[in-house]
Parts: structure tokens; sequence; C-alpha cells
């Protein structure tokens, strides 16, 4: 496996890290043995976060007795020091270990929310003290906006900017990841299948494996995905003329308009599964419409509870106008039932 500088921290990994997201799938011995297979082929970064769900602990649970071997990043969703701290606190404790390799406030993608980090008594103040103390070693931060992306980059306060990037979200490309390589900052990649969308994951990683010095965190939950991100990671860059006609295919079908499936809008008030009713377009296109409507019509009658309050797209990081789109889908739906 090769590894790369994870920015200016002093520390390698692997260029191919490990989501921690899909892990939530899994019980605690089907993770472990994942997350095992994962280090012993060669992927040395696992990244995980406090909101998802029970992944800390699984991983805390899978790497007892080989923290040294392991690059361990985790998240905050708190913007105040007193917050933060318990948060880490609570981090610690599920990782079972005592101190962080890469601790990250979680999708700062608001001017008010950096405003907030930064403010006397925010978050920052809580994690440089944590640094201090030996319970941090690096600190780096997320976003999923690319304008406040660049500015949380020239702060030249972190060590490290996750954003994501892949064959359909391209855009970072041209001024983040030069501004942060400038900066001297480690670039981890998220999403590098889009959030799901991207269903060819070879086709998806040697788009990014094409880069040598991004660190790509794909999402896995079985050891075949493992080994197919160990594989591409640890051979020679390739990129062909099909894998480029292959690209353009998905992002004439997906567009910029699309969700990642990030469930951060969720849950719906109502009853509404947004996040699977989001996906209705691209199901109806892959399936065919008339298997689309059987597959999803659970589904899609819930969108019938929308009430448009519209607290799902104040919550969505990408700033998609989710009640309208559930309408576009909604109405899509009814059209391809009313053919049958």
């Amino acid at each position: 496996m090769r590894l790369v500088p994870l920015g200016k921290t002093g520390i390698q990994v692997s260029a191919v890290g490990f989501g921690g997201i899909p892990i939530i799938r899994l019980n605690f011995e089907e993770a472990a043995h994942v997350l095992r297979h994962a280090a012993d082929k060669g992927i040395t970064l696992f990244d995980t976060a406090n909101r998802y769900v029970d992944s800390e602990e699984k991983m805390g649970r899978a790497f007892a007795g080989m923290r040294d071997t392991v690059v361990i990043a985790t998240k905050t969703g708190q913007r105040t020091a007193k917050a933060a701290m318990e948060e880490l606190e609570l981090s610690l404790t599920r990782l079972k270990t005592d101190y962080i390799d890469l601790y990250q406030p979680h999708q700062v993608s608001k001017p008010e929310e950096l405003d907030a980090l930064l403010a006397p008594g925010g978050a920052m103040e809580a994690l440089v003290r944590a640094r201090a103390q030996g319970k941090v070693r690096s600190i780096g931060i997320t976003s999923h906006s690319l304008e406040m992306a660049r500015k949380l980059v020239a702060t030249g306060l972190f060590a490290t900017i996750q954003f994501p990037y892949n064959i359909v979200e391209t855009e970072a490309a041209a001024h983040l990841f030069p501004e942060a390589r400038t900066a001297g900052m480690g670039i981890l990649c998220m999403k590098p299948f889009a959030g799901g969308m991207l269903d060819d994951g070879g086709l998806a990683l040697r788009f990014l494996r094409r880069e040598p010095d991004l660190i790509v965190l794909p999402g896995c939950d079985t050891v075949a995905q493992v080994d197919q991100a160990v594989e591409i990671f640890s051979g020679e860059a390739a990129w062909s003329e099909e894998d480029v006609a292959k690209a353009q295919g998905y992002r004439d079908e997906l567009g910029s308009r699309f969700c990642r499936r990030c469930e951060y809008c969720q849950p719906c008030p109502q009853g509404v599964r947004i996040t699977y009713a989001m996906m209705y377009r691209v199901v109806a296109k892959r399936m065919s419409p008339a298997k689309a409507v059987q597959f999803a019509s659970e589904t899609m009658e819930t969108v019938r509870n929308c009430i448009d309050c519209g607290e799902c797209a104040t919550r969505c990081p990408y700033n998609l106008p989710i009640p309208e789109m559930l309408r576009e889908h909604l109405a899509m739906y009814d059209s391809h039932k009313a053919a049958q």
C-alpha cells in the first residue's frame, strides 16, 4: 500500500482509507472482521464520527490491542467548547483510546458556523486545549460547501480538509485542492461513490487514484470492497478511454442536482422517506419505470404526506430544494404508475 503524508502532521497514512459509515449496518463481530481485514491489507487511516451511530464503538472493539498500528480520525458536530470537549471524551471512551490522531469539526458549511467555532468559548478552544493535553494529535476540518471549504483552508488553522470529490463532483480540483496543497494541508476525499449513486466502485476509485496526494475514504462493509480499494490504490494509476466514456455517462445521468444519501435531512416529521424517494429518478432509469413503481411504491406513497414545511431543506448540506424535488419525483412516479 502506498503511504502519503497527512499534510504537515508528520503522520504517514495509506493512500486509501476506510470510511466508517457503512459498518453501522453490520453487527459488532462482522464490523470487526471487515475492519481488521482492512488493517491487515495495509489500510491505516480509519475515519468515523461521533454522530455515526455505533461506528466509533465498533472501531474501538475491533482495534483493541492494535491501537499503534492504525490512525483514527473522528469528528464533532458541536460548536461550543464545553459541548465539543464532552463529545471528544465520549469518542475517546467509545474508541477505547486515550488520543485521537485527527479530530475534525464536522460539516462546517456556513459562515455563522465558522464564527461560532472560532468565537471565545467556541469549539476550537477545546480542540486546541485537547491537542496540548495529548488527547488530540492534529486538528482537521470537514465541509460540504466549496466556498466555505476555501475559507477554512485560508484560516491556516487546520492540518487537513475533508471534502466531497468524485466523478460527478469535481469542482474542488480547480481551486480548493491547489490552495490546500499550497497551505501544506492533507486532502481527504469523502463521498468517492457520490453517496452510493456511482454503482461502479472500480471506476469511481480509478478516477481518484490518478492524483497521487489525495487520501480517499471509501465506505466499506465487505472484505470484497476493501480488497478492490486496496488493489486499485496499491497499483499504478490507470484511466482508459472506456473509463472516460463511462464517467461522462454518470455525469449526464446525475447532473449536479442529486441526493448523496447523507441522510442529514432525516427524520421527516411527517414520515416521508426522503432519502429513498429522492433516488426515484435514477432508480426508474436503471430499473425501468414499471419495475421502479413496484420497487418504490411503499416509499413514494409517503411523499404524499409532505406538507412543504422545508425543514429537510434547511438540513441539507448540498442546499438541495428537497420538497420541490420530492414533488417532481412523485409526479414521475404517478405518471409511471398510470401507464401500467
